[in-house]
């Protein structure tokens, strides 16, 4: 009898998406098993009214906690998140088992009309649900109105259709994994809008203690993606970056060091800095680098 492998995933058609190019790749190097998909319903799928002005919590665990539950409860075996979803810490008993080649990390602009950002009119409208993207496009144009926007990849792109908004700010990678990539109006480099941390990386959660699974997993793993990520994730971690705090940063390779930008609001100001590390200093280079931004505030 062969083999059934569960995985457990968020309903929504991105989470969808993204746990059939996890599934493909696992049967691609396992066909003697079975991987069948789980949808299971988080607090964040039932709860479209908590957002960013709700300081009181962290949004992370909305999308997350119901999947962890299943995993400890072993009705599932191995569960695919979105890597910023993610709270730097995971429950008791489950470890992140691979993290998959990565997409794309930048965010983009969709806008009503074909213009681009810098195009739109004095006042335009711009959705996001996102205190990072708010603050930044806000520095770029202080003229523009931010307009909350919730809900799942295709809800915003509808209610940019029906003109309550002069465009939105979206993920690239959420577009491309759900193939539409060409409604996308302009792609926005880091150093105008810097991305959240691990965006477009994927994180496959499994039991610590199930070394079966751990095998599998190891098979899909990227360990390039991996250093860069947990360097993103430490930054976070340093500022406390839920979602109710507006900060961005994105590692890359150089040869054998890696690079780090980052950017901190402070008193309503996007604080921008970057190092260039020797690779082995791993996390630490979140540290440097966040000790660079925390002494230009205290310059201040």
């Amino acid at each position: 009898m062969r083999r059934k492998i569960v995985i457990g995933t968020r309903g929504s058609k991105l989470a969808l998406a993204q746990t059939e190019l996890v599934k493909r790749a696992l049967e691609q190097n396992y066909r003697e098993f079975d991987f069948e998909i789980k949808v299971v319903v988080t607090t964040g799928d039932k709860d479209l009214v908590s957002n960013w002005n709700n300081s009181n919590s962290s949004l992370k665990s909305f999308f997350t906690k119901e999947i962890e539950f299943e995993l400890l409860e072993k009705k599932i075996d191995l569960a695919v998140h979105s890597m910023k979803d993610m709270p730097t810490l995971s429950p008791e008993g489950l470890i992140c088992g691979a993290i998959p080649d990565r997409e794309d990390n930048r965010d983009v602009f969709i806008s009503r009309d074909g213009k681009k950002l810098l195009e739109l009119p004095k006042g335009a409208i711009i959705g996001t649900s996102s205190l990072r993207r708010s603050i930044g496009i806000q520095a770029i144009r202080s003229d523009f109105k931010i307009k909350q926007l919730r809900g799942n990849i295709h809800t915003r792109l509808e209610k940019l259709k029906n003109g309550e908004y002069d465009g939105i700010l979206l993920a690239a990678a959420g577009l491309k994994r759900v193939g539409l990539t060409s409604l996308i109006t302009e792609y926005l480099d880091c150093d105008m809008l810097m991305p959240a941390p691990a965006q477009g990386a994927l994180y496959i959660q499994c039991r610590e203690e199930d070394s079966f699974i751990r095998e599998i997993l190891r098979t899909i793993h990227n360990e390039e993606i991996e250093e860069l990520v947990e360097i993103e994730r430490e930054f976070s971690k340093i500022f406390d970056g839920g979602c109710h705090t507006p900060m961005g940063c994105v590692a890359y390779k150089e040869g054998d060091k890696i690079g780090l930008k980052g950017v901190y609001c402070y008193g309503g100001r996007m604080i921008k800095a970057e190092v260039l590390e020797d690779s082995k200093l791993g996390k630490e280079i979140a540290h440097i680098l966040s000790k660079k931004i925390k002494e230009f505030i205290d310059e201040k």
